[in-house]
């Protein structure tokens, strides 16, 4: 019996990947646990893996279309079956549930043992813009749930967008990629402007839709405030200097390690959660999520976005583990081969911007944490100490909190307590 092979879940907040390509073609012999396919999430590419041993009988999923979870990619048969060469797989009828729930229509247009064809379950490789007019539509469309609350945000009528559904369904992704004309026909003011400038549309990759998704989720459901504190960073630097003087060589006779203002930070934001237990906590309706351990995020730019390898039990590893670990998983993440365990989670969040010359900036809190430092440049500034004027390495840094969870007096100690450490760098050695 052929053995339909779906777009797997490889991420919680998985919904659609995009293929990447395709390892082997059909025809070929596979067996469980090797690699047929690369497929793009939202955080980074992975490979997917056959469950079963067979033959490839036929390849759906097109590399460079976004699929839903749970949407037929390939047909797998067993050796020497006969597989009719118009197959179509079981589950292809259901897949769009998987990512939106479906709607009943009436009964007179219900056909069971209708079939969606494969190419319709995918989005095309560039999105087709749709023009679409203001007047409300009379007829009954059959459309998502999800469709149907996005064409309604948007003023766009269901009746003037075709579906790419199974029977003609209008799903989210035609909504998408419709364009809305205003009553006199006119496009928008930004694509008439484009226009003259010989502007193109890239498609958003799957990381670009998440990152925007869940900023936007971020800050307008999370109340955020935020503090503000300079630190003094020269007995850092010195300690720093020491350390990295220190460091004995490895194989290669390179400096066995390099630890970086940013090592600094974590284990000073690590410490300082230890020390404040109550913040290092996360928001739900049920109730507040006290954590176990402290795992700190460190927010990395790579290639078309942003990623937050998570430093685990941070407050217990020495700096110099830290800094290792820290390389290691940037290498990882630059490399777009994180495991998902690896980027979930975490208590709190670091964000640095020093190293681009930026003094000061608010970061947006990364859910569920409730709290992210952000941290620029270390710079001389005048400072006034016992009614003289000096010169010291100040680092001015923001931490951005979840009102919901971190009132403004802890909020104040923990920021507090990190600044404590910085500018005392001997105490993280304790």
């Amino acid at each position: 019996m052929p053995i339909d092979v779906l777009m797997p879940q490889l991420s919680p907040t998985m919904t659609e990947g995009r293929l990447a390509g395709w390892s082997v073609k059909e025809g070929d012999s596979v067996s469980a646990g090797d690699v047929i396919a690369e497929v793009e999430t939202d955080k980074a590419t992975m490979e997917v893996e056959a469950t079963d041993d067979g033959i490839i009988h036929s390849i759906i999923g097109k590399a460079g279309v976004e699929i839903q979870v749970g949407t037929p990619i390939a047909v797998l048969k067993e050796e020497g079956e006969m597989v009719a060469k118009d197959y179509t797989p079981a589950s292809q009828a259901a897949a769009p549930a998987v990512k939106e729930k479906a709607e009943e229509a009436p009964k007179a247009e219900v056909k069971p043992t209708a079939v969606a064809p494969a190419a319709k379950v995918v989005k095309p490789e560039l999105p087709k813009m749709t023009a679409v007019t203001s007047p409300a539509n009379t007829g009954r469309v059959k459309a998502s749930p999800v469709a149907r609350k996005i064409a309604q945000q948007r003023g766009i009528d269901l009746g003037a967008v075709q579906g790419s559904g199974p029977g003609g369904r209008v799903v989210k992704s035609d909504v998408d990629g419709a364009v809305v004309l205003n009553a006199g026909g006119s496009m928008p003011m930004a694509l008439q402007a484009a226009k003259p400038l010989n502007a193109t549309v890239e498609p958003h990759t799957m990381m670009r839709k998440t990152i925007a998704n869940r900023l936007v989720e971020a800050k307008q459901s999370v109340p955020h405030f935020y503090l503000t504190v300079d630190v003094e960073m020269d007995a850092l630097n010195e300690a720093r200097a020491q350390l990295n003087n220190m460091a004995g060589k490895d194989e290669s006779g390179k400096p066995a390690y390099k630890i970086s203002v940013n090592d600094f930070i974590i284990k000073a934001s690590s410490l300082a959660l230890r020390a404040h237990p109550d913040a290092n906590a996360s928001w739900s309706d049920e109730g507040l999520v006290r954590h176990g351990s402290v795992d700190v995020s460190v927010a990395v730019a790579i290639e078309g976005g942003l990623i937050t390898p998570i430093l685990t039990s941070s407050d217990e590893k020495s700096i110099v583990s830290l800094s290792t670990e820290m390389k290691e998983l940037a290498g990882l993440a630059r490399a777009g081969k994180l495991a998902p365990e690896q980027y979930q989670g975490g208590t709190f969040s670091v964000s640095n911007l020093g190293m681009y010359g930026i003094k000061h900036f608010d970061a947006i809190i990364n859910p569920p944490q409730s709290c992210i430092l952000a941290c620029g440049v270390a710079e001389e500034r005048p400072v006034v100490r016992d009614g003289g004027l000096d010169v010291a390495s100040i680092m001015t840094m923001t931490m951005s909190v979840d009102h919901r969870v971190v009132d403004g007096a802890l909020g104040a100690e923990l920021i507090g307590k990190i600044k404590f450490y910085l500018e005392n760098p001997v105490t993280m050695f304790a």
